[in-house]
């Protein structure tokens, strides 16, 4: 199978999917869901819509594998690494990035957040994942005063929503020219915050 693979230059299946998901989120971001064409997204892989459909038997099943992709990207920026104030700011700043470099993604998940108001599945995937990363914040701002290395007085889950919230503004700020600079701002605010930007670091 592997050498049929290559000699037919077809990709692996797993890169085709992903391939298919990405096409999918690129279309979402610029022309929302109305605007979503698996015809146009098999093409832009260069499949057929019967191929696109072996993998993605429906349109729901292909946007909640744009969601898994949104996710990735976030999940991508929490890595083990050093303190607990230093795991925190490094999510944080991975996330500034994130957003300068993927301006697509605020589109994308504010597409995704309307339609899970009429999709209980994709409501529930979001709010499992909302969970999961108040849970991951929570602990690590717990982990940081512990530490002696965060202001005990913002300890609470009142502080992990207001993060969170700030996070989710910022996502849905227009990619215009000021964006990267409103996000850099933005994000040099919440480090001071939350007591992180002492080592004058990024």
């Amino acid at each position: 199978m592997v050498a049929d693979r290559a000699m037919t230059g077809a990709p692996p299946r797993d890169d085709r999917r992903q391939s298919l998901v990405r096409a999918a989120y690129h279309q979402i971001a610029e022309r929302g869901f109305e605007g979503l064409r698996t015809r146009e997204i098999a093409a832009a892989v260069g499949v057929n819509v019967a191929t696109l459909h072996y993998y993605f038997p429906t349109k729901e099943s292909l946007i909640r594998g744009v969601l898994g992709h949104a996710m990735g990207l976030f999940r991508a920026t929490l890595k083990p690494s050093g303190s607990a104030a230093d795991e925190l700011r490094n999510h944080l700043r991975g996330l500034r990035q994130l957003l300068v470099d993927e301006p697509q993604l605020g589109l994308v998940l504010g597409e995704i957040t309307l339609r899970s108001a009429r999709d209980p599945a994709m409501a529930a995937a979001i709010r499992e994942t909302n969970d999961i990363w108040h849970a991951t914040l929570r602990g690590l701002i717990h982990r940081g005063v512990e530490q002696g290395a965060i202001d005990p007085t913002i300890d609470n889950d009142d502080v992990v929503a207001a993060v969170i919230e700030a996070l989710r503004a910022m996502m849905l700020l227009p990619a215009d020219q000021e964006r990267a600079e409103r996000v850099e701002r933005s994000f040099r605010q919440l480090e001071r915050w939350l007591g992180l930007s002492v080592d004058g670091g990024g």
